[in-house]
């Protein structure tokens, strides 16, 4: 009989699903670190939620563990990495908690349309101010969501019904998709600047991060409204503070902060922001769902059915694990690169695969590649089981073609990205060690070994460029670990990419882009 742990508070709907198939079931709640320690080693797996925290040191106790599922979207309280690595597989629920997210930031568009909460208060302390409290109508008003996965979608739905017009921002969404929605997509500061209130559905990565912040407030209306139901940390508090209290902005709504609980925030300290704990998420019908979902991921898996929802896992026997590793690991990085130098929305992807390799099940390369083209701007949730499918349903296009003929090397992987704007193309292998290498960017050869941070930078082959970057960096403290160098003829134009330690501040790209020599510049971080 399996044995398994649940230490969060998980709906009577999933444990029963569980017991009802025959598993012996523990629910122990608020366990500390050295409990859970001690605990996990009797389980083959454990049922969280977002209090119970699976650290390295915990998740090496766990030495019958053989599958975690988390009640919920989000896994930063999960080490996949190291569970990764003790073979055991980490699911996760995600679509549980959709509608009630989505339902929740309509409430709050309500809320702030007519000064509901302010209103609210009032007549508690027995005042009759009607006229101080005069809302405005959703109908005929323009909504900008910043994000369009499923959340961002099912909002879509509803404004509509509103009666609202809407403006989308989704670098990875394609216009034809966007089309079928009903949604006009646009670029971030053409949203800002329209929009009466805008929402946002995008998870926190290093681009999203302060992605609203004092420019942007700069630029809105001054009656506009600002939701948050995503993640803390996207809108830039401080910033958003001042907005609203010299009224540059006519009102903010936020579920979710960047500390929670906010308690000693200044934000909770003004009248024009409606704020609520983290409670997307917290509704019956959402816990319930998700609750059945992981019972199901969880029952599924140990019946030897299909993984679903996994996060660090794809089925491949032993033998085409050891020899397709390695790519999937190059794919992967060559998916994060490319995504970060793209100009447009993607509409099609196109994966050649060529030589030895292509005589392998190519699959779980073209997940790897999607999983990393996709993640470095949504939901951290994607992952190899589900990048197909949400590539999908953006309507970006996945082709992979197999050419078993040998070119100039013995395995070569061609990845040709087509955006609304024009083509993107890299070309890798691997190299003696099994490293990943790009060999072809674009129309250049090129040799780069791949790096945490790199400078690709588009130039005229003239004298003295490559030494202005280097003093220019080294000026600030930016240190070159490398360079590779595409060039075609003299005096033309060139790539050069530069492999740094750190990523160099806005001045000094600004002083690198002075250059009249310098026709682009790309941060990329893997």
């Amino acid at each position: 009989m399996h044995k398994i742990l649940i230490s969060d508070k998980l709906a009577e709907e999933g444990v029963k699903i569980l017991e009802d198939f025959g598993f012996a079931i523990d629910c122990e709640y608020n366990l500390d670190k050295e409990q859970l320690k001690k605990r996990i080693k009797d389980y083959e797996a454990i049922i969280i939620r977002s209090q119970t925290k699976l650290t390295r040191e915990v998740i090496e106790q766990g030495t019958s563990l053989k599958f975690i599922g988390r009640a919920g979207v989000g896994i930063d309280n999960v080490d996949v990495e190291t569970a990764t690595k003790k073979g055991i597989i980490v699911m996760n629920a995600p679509g549980g908690n959709t509608i009630s997210t989505c339902e929740h930031t309509f409430a709050l568009i309500s809320a702030l349309a007519r000064k509901i909460t302010s209103a609210c208060n009032s007549l508690k302390n027995r005042e009759w101010n009607r006229s101080k409290f005069k809302g405005i109508e959703l109908y005929s008003k323009t909504l900008g969501i910043i994000g369009l996965g499923r959340i961002g979608k099912e909002v879509v739905k509803r404004a509509i019904v509103f009666g609202m017009e809407i403006l989308a921002y989704d670098p990875f969404i394609s216009p034809e998709l966007a089309d079928n929605l009903g949604v006009k997509l646009v670029e971030l500061e053409e949203l800002l600047k329209t929009s009466d209130f805008i929402t946002i559905h995008t998870s926190l990565t290093d681009e999203t991060r302060k992605l609203i912040s004092q420019a942007e407030f700069k630029i809105m209306k001054p009656t506009a409204y600002l939701i948050n139901c995503a993640r803390g940390g996207i809108i830039d508090e401080e910033a958003l503070y001042h907005a609203l209290n010299d009224k540059r902005i006519a009102g903010a709504a936020l579920d979710v902060f960047e500390k929670e609980p906010p308690l000693d925030s200044d934000l909770l300290g003004l009248e024009n922001i409606v704020v609520t704990p983290h409670l997307g998420a917290t509704t019956y019908e959402a816990q319930v769902n998700v609750a059945i979902e992981i019972a199901n991921c969880i029952k599924d898996a140990f019946s030897g059915k299909v993984i679903r929802n996994a996060v660090n896992y794809i089925q491949l026997d032993p033998e085409t694990h050891r020899v397709l590793h390695p790519y999937m690991e190059l794919t992967e990085v060559m998916g994060k690169f490319i995504s970060q130098l793209l100009e447009g929305r993607p509409k099609s992807l196109v994966l050649s695969y060529i030589g030895e390799i292509a005589s392998y099940k190519v699959n779980p390369l073209g997940m790897s590649f999607v999983k990393g083209f996709l993640s470095q701007v949504l939901e951290e949730e994607i992952n190899l089981v589900n990048a197909l499918e949400i590539a999908k349903e953006r309507g970006i296009k996945l082709e992979q073609i197999k050419i078993l003929q040998e070119e100039e090397y013995v395995n070569l992987i061609r990845i040709k990205v087509i955006t609304d704007k024009g083509e993107k193309s890299l070309e890798g292998t691997l190299f003696s060690n099994n490293k990943p290498r790009f060999v072809r960017m674009d129309n250049f050869q090129i040799e780069l070994n791949p790096s945490s941070y790199m400078m690709v930078i588009s130039n005229w082959d003239k004298p003295g460029v490559v030494g202005n970057l280097g003093t220019i960096l080294g000026f600030h403290k930016v240190n070159i670990a490398g360079m590779s160098l595409g060039r075609r003829a003299p005096e033309d134009k060139v790539v050069t990419v530069l492999n740094i330690d750190s990523l160099p501040e806005a001045q000094a790209i600004k002083e690198i882009t002075s250059n009249p020599n310098i026709i682009s510049l790309r941060l990329i971080k893997l």
